[in-house]
């Protein structure tokens, strides 16, 4: 599973014979949060002609879930072209929603699917990109003299700790790679302390 995810919002502008296409381009990992950016821009947006927009939450190349609306544009001319750009590009955990301004001049099918799949390219060209990274939450259980050493070998392997609970042991909950659990296990496992999933 490689993919490239979203840094952070994007956003840009074209014109096309007179319409305005705005786009923007957020980080999701669920339907839910992708359509809250939708209605937020359509009220943001609310003389706008069409809010248009693709998704995928995860694999791009492999979709467990993947949407699209054209909005009132011609069947196939919005919605799709947006999200072949994503798929193209192997973008995953996104959301790409053009709002439209009509500027008077209709730009038929053609002009329409070239000017929606213009858009999402012009905020492709925008994103800071980097590549997605399965994570997993893990608990590590350690005594007193030895938590510093964990926190050191945690932090070694890029993970975070979330959460650390003060009992017989210390208990920390952190959230590493799921590709270095392994790596995480055995170097843990020489002083002789224990992980476990949660």
């Amino acid at each position: 599973m490689s993919y490239h995810t979203l840094q952070k919002v994007v956003t840009a502008r074209l014109e096309i014979k007179k319409s305005e296409f705005i786009t923007y381009a957020y980080p999701v990992t669920t339907r839910e949060q992708a359509m809250f950016h939708v209605e937020q821009l359509r009220e943001q947006y609310p003389d706008a002609r069409h809010w248009c927009w693709a998704y995928i939450i995860g694999d791009p190349d492999n979709t467990t879930s993947a949407g699209f609306d054209d909005d009132g544009e011609p069947n196939g001319t919005a919605g799709r072209p947006i999200l072949n750009v994503l798929q193209h590009k192997s973008i995953g955990n996104v959301i790409i929603i053009v709002v439209r301004y009509f500027g008077g001049i209709k730009l038929g099918a053609g002009g329409l699917t070239r000017a929606y799949a213009g858009s999402a390219q012009a905020a492709v060209d925008e994103m800071i990109l980097r590549p997605y990274v399965p994570m997993a939450q893990v608990q590590i259980l350690a005594e007193f003299a030895t938590e510093a050493q964990c926190r050191y070998i945690v932090e070694s392997l890029n993970g975070s700790i979330d959460d650390v609970n003060y009992s017989k042991q210390v208990t920390l909950t952190v959230t590493i790679a799921e590709q270095d659990i392994e790596r995480l296990k055995e170097r843990l496992a020489i002083d002789g302390r224990v992980l476990e999933n949660e």
